[in-house]
């Protein structure tokens, strides 16, 4: 990158052109013009930002963009290809845990929690008893019945 930089920093100065000229002509903050002369990537949120300021700023030196983006692409692929194998798989495994998933992807474990439909079912069962137990006991036999006392016997008479 920093062969890049300083490249189109001296196509701009071929052509007469202050930083500031150029900053206001391609209505880019100077401080970013500036990175990219100096060769400084990390200046940038992202890698498309970059290619996309470089791509504008060899246009507006009159530069062969297409040959300038090849010359970065190589940059590109030289600093991603140095990144180790066990760099990407542990990228990978933490792009896995802190993955957002949508309730429409997200994939469902079929283990249920048995714990709430053991409570309900004795809760229902509970229920139930208690229900069986208050009609059983208004549900007695309430025919009319006649006592009788005499001498310390009760005699019971029903129809």
């Amino acid at each position: 990158m920093k062969e890049i930089g300083e490249y189109l920093r001296e196509e701009r100065r071929k052509n007469g052109v202050s930083i500031n000229e150029a900053s206001e002509d391609l209505n880019i903050n100077s401080s970013l013009l500036e990175a990219i002369e100096e060769g400084n990537a990390k200046a940038f949120k992202d890698i498309f930002e970059l290619k996309d300021l470089v791509s504008s700023y060899a246009k507006y030196l009159g530069l062969d963009v297409s040959e300038i983006l090849d010359e970065f692409n190589d940059f590109v692929f030289e600093k991603t290809s140095k990144i180790s194998l066990d760099e990407i798989k542990s990228k990978n495994n933490e792009e896995k845990t802190n993955r957002v998933t949508s309730p429409y992807t997200k994939i469902k474990h079929t283990r249920y929690d048995i714990a709430p439909i053991v409570l309900l079912i004795a809760v229902l069962l509970f229920i139930s008893l208690v229900v069986y137990l208050v009609l059983r006991v208004v549900a007695t036999d309430t025919k009319p019945t006649k006592e009788l006392y005499y001498e310390g016997v009760y005699y019971e008479f029903t129809k």
